[in-house]
């Protein structure tokens, strides 16, 4: 089931099954922003990551001792128990909460909640977790959101660039079989805030950013200008990717990364996890704005 959120410039749409936006129109000129999903090159459009952001080395972690298999990303896309809890005109609330299906996997129990606010021509994305176990909870979270590109159909991917508002300084990382996290790769960002977009760029995977200033960043075109741009104050890391060849880019904020190579295996002991005592909550937003 689909769900619409409306505002007088946009048209949003919100997939019940994994609690993923899937649709972002531009009312007036029905400009669709957001990738539409192709099965036969990458049928995601917007999947929440959680419990866990990339890949488990091996494809399993440890919590006290205990082995847990997980895959790539975690286990809310594509998840078919999430619950509407309300909407109104301009936002909507789901929430998963944890059940021995995931306690198999993940040994913690949880209150996920995820809210779309939409205002005028920004999406607000909201991830509410809450710990309702007896035990310090570890996680990661990040969203994946694929903005088409090319917009149009006609133009070339050596039309766009990704801009940063703050001159940047840093490195991606290699990407290993598995998706592990190797060591540092290029220097992507070289006292520059742009990163120029071209059809060989994902052919070594995903650009991993640690150690931006920046904390928002625009998807523009050459003539055009920005297209749409995205602030993620509250997240740490920032991932982008597409299918090399793919008319898509993926611009993904991220609490926590993929495990890297030598990792230990603990889940605590992972790149950026996050840590909750029993009964708190913590909340993380990110917000996509239209700017055409």
């Amino acid at each position: 089931m689909t769900y619409t959120l409306e505002s007088d410039s946009l048209e949003v749409q919100i997939n019940h099954r994994g609690m993923e936006i899937s649709s972002i129109k531009n009312k007036k000129t029905e400009v669709e922003y957001l990738w539409q999903g192709d099965p036969a090159v990458w049928a995601g459009q917007a999947p929440i990551l959680f419990p866990i952001v990339g890949a488990l080395k091996d494809g399993k972690t440890s919590h006290l001792g205990k082995e847990y298999h997980l895959e790539k990303h975690g286990f809310i896309r594509n998840n078919e128990k999430a619950e509407f809890v309300k909407q109104d005109k301009n936002s909507i609330v789901f929430q998963l909460k944890s059940d021995e299906e995931t306690l198999a996997i993940y040994p913690f129990d949880f209150l996920f909640e995820v809210s779309f606010e939409l205002n005028d021509k920004s999406l607000k994305v909201s991830h509410s977790v809450s710990n309702s176990g007896t035990d310090d909870m570890y996680f990661s979270i990040g969203g994946h959101p694929a903005f088409n590109c090319p917009i149009d159909g006609e133009t070339k991917l050596s039309d766009y660039s990704l801009e940063f508002p703050e001159v940047e300084n840093d490195y991606t990382y290699h990407i290993l079989p598995g998706g592990l996290i190797g060591e540092k790769s290029d220097k992507v960002l070289d006292n520059s805030s742009t990163i120029q977009l071209h059809e060989h760029i994902f052919d070594g995977d995903a650009l991993i950013f640690k150690h931006l200033k920046s904390r928002s960043i625009s998807l523009n075109h050459k003539d055009r200008g920005p297209l749409v741009a995205m602030e993620f104050k509250d997240f740490d890391y920032l991932g982008i990717w597409a299918k090399p060849g793919a008319p898509y880019v993926c611009i993904e904020p991220w609490l926590g990364v993929g495990d890297a190579a030598d990792h230990s295996g603990i889940l605590s002991e992972k790149d950026g996890i996050r840590k909750l005592s029993p009964n708190q909550t913590e909340v993380n937003s990110y917000t996509i704005e239209v700017l055409e």
